[in-house]
């Protein structure tokens, strides 16, 4: 999508839940709702309906050819599905021209399951391979507006959470973790407040579906979570020839409603549109129903998970394509559509020649679930334990450094 076309949310937009003009609910999408009539996302719909567009294999390709490197599992095996203007971060990036990352986390648990840490992992991945700064964006205040959580509470879970996100192994001296709650400074509010000056009360509704009934706190998040996206939110980072600077977010396709309006209002405010690179939601271990649920511990595998709960998870309540006897299995073999094991190790098994293999052999039926299972116990045990191993060696003052409001010394080169 061209940077020019001004994307505007006025009434004959589409809104973000994903409802009919009619009112149907075919599936609900916003950033605070998943479902579906059947259960499975359509996301072709959803990405017509958000005029975002498919990240097809040609731009993948100059993803690679652009960093010198292989792309992705998540980008190789369609996780990461859609994009907003992508193609013009990669020309200025050719043009040697800067840009930096933003992206966020809503701290309403104790812990990250698997789930949560995607877009980490994936953010990490970009920030080697592009050498550029990143923010990342705490949102302990949104959770008071949405979950009825204290400050207090908030604000503790917001630091727990920052250790996760510090144990995925970004570089410090590329990237600011701030809490909205203590990161209200006057340069950030200046853009908040500019950044709603330019919404209507009508836009916010027809974006997030709210009404009346609901706390006006709801009503203002946005623009708390617009305001990254613009340089000058940060001034002890990006200032002097900075301060105009490309940005660019990876997030779940759920938070696109915040930043098509964010990208409304950008060129009112003589900055960029932010770019964005957005994933599906990672399946929960009893289907494809939306997204994990905090609220359901066995609907995914959390990072303080020990081995013998992936084990029993996995044995116990990922859905399985495969049939319900031996016999059945060996004659028909799986439907690997609807196979969460499967799914599983799609994205995060590595070897493509691994891959192609158990798809194969499960799939003709020479393979049984209960070996798919086994591998997939393998490859998520080696992930959650190398997680913990590094997140037992984030203190509170690795925490305090990251936090720290300061200049990032070699955050670009």
């Amino acid at each position: 999508m061209a940077s020019t076309t001004g994307e505007t949310l006025a009434a004959a937009e589409p809104i973000a839940d994903g409802r009919t003009e009619e009112g149907e609910e075919e599936q609900v999408v916003n950033p605070w709702e998943v479902s579906a009539k059947g259960g499975k996302i359509d996301y072709d719909k959803l990405v017509d309906k958000f005029g975002c567009q498919r990240l097809d294999d040609i731009l993948i390709q100059r993803f690679e050819r652009i960093t010198g490197r292989r792309a992705h599992v998540f980008l190789r095996r369609g996780l990461f599905f859609a994009h907003r203007d992508l193609s013009d971060i990669l020309d200025a990036y050719e043009r040697g021209e800067k840009f930096y990352l933003y992206t966020g986390r809503g701290p309403s648990s104790e812990s990250l399951h698997l789930g949560h840490l995607v877009p980490f992992m994936f953010t990490k991945y970009l920030q080697d391979v592009f050498k550029v700064p990143l923010v990342i964006q705490l949102t302990d205040d949104e959770k008071c507006m949405w979950k009825g959580l204290s400050v207090e509470e908030s604000e503790r879970l917001a630091r727990e959470n920052a250790k996760d996100i510090i144990a995925c192994g970004f570089d410090i001296e590329r990237t600011f973790i701030f809490a909205d709650f203590s990161y209200m400074s006057p340069p950030i509010y200046k853009n908040i407040v500019r950044i709603a000056n330019c919404v209507t009360g009508n836009k916010i509704v027809g974006i997030f579906g709210l009404t009346l009934e609901d706390y006006g706190g709801k009503f203002f998040f946005p623009y708390i979570q617009a305001a990254p996206s613009f340089p000058s939110s940060f001034p002890h980072i990006f200032s002097g020839k900075y301060s105009k600077l490309r940005c660019l977010i990876p997030c779940a396709i759920d938070q696109d409603p915040y930043f098509r309006m964010t990208r409304d209002v950008a060129p009112r405010l003589s900055y960029h549109k932010p770019a964005l690179i957005e994933s599906k939601f990672f399946p929960a271990l009893q289907g494809e129903s939306g997204k994990m649920s905090a609220s359901d511990p066995n609907s995914a595998i959390y990072v303080t998970d020990s081995l013998k709960d992936i084990k029993n998870k996995v044995n116990r309540y990922a859905f399985s394509g495969g049939q319900d006897t031996i016999e059945k299995q060996r004659k028909y073999g799986a439907n690997l559509e609807v196979d969460v094991p499967v799914k599983y190790l799609n994205f995060f098994l590595d070897d493509d020649a691994e891959l192609l293999s158990i798809k194969e052999k499960y799939g003709s039926g020479a393979m049984l679930t209960g070996e798919v299972k086994a591998r997939l116990i393998e490859v998520l045990s080696e992930i959650v334990e190398r997680h913990q191993r590094a997140r037992a060696a984030v203190t509170e003052e690795m925490v305090d450094a990251f936090m720290a409001v300061r200049p990032l010394p070699r955050m670009f080169g």
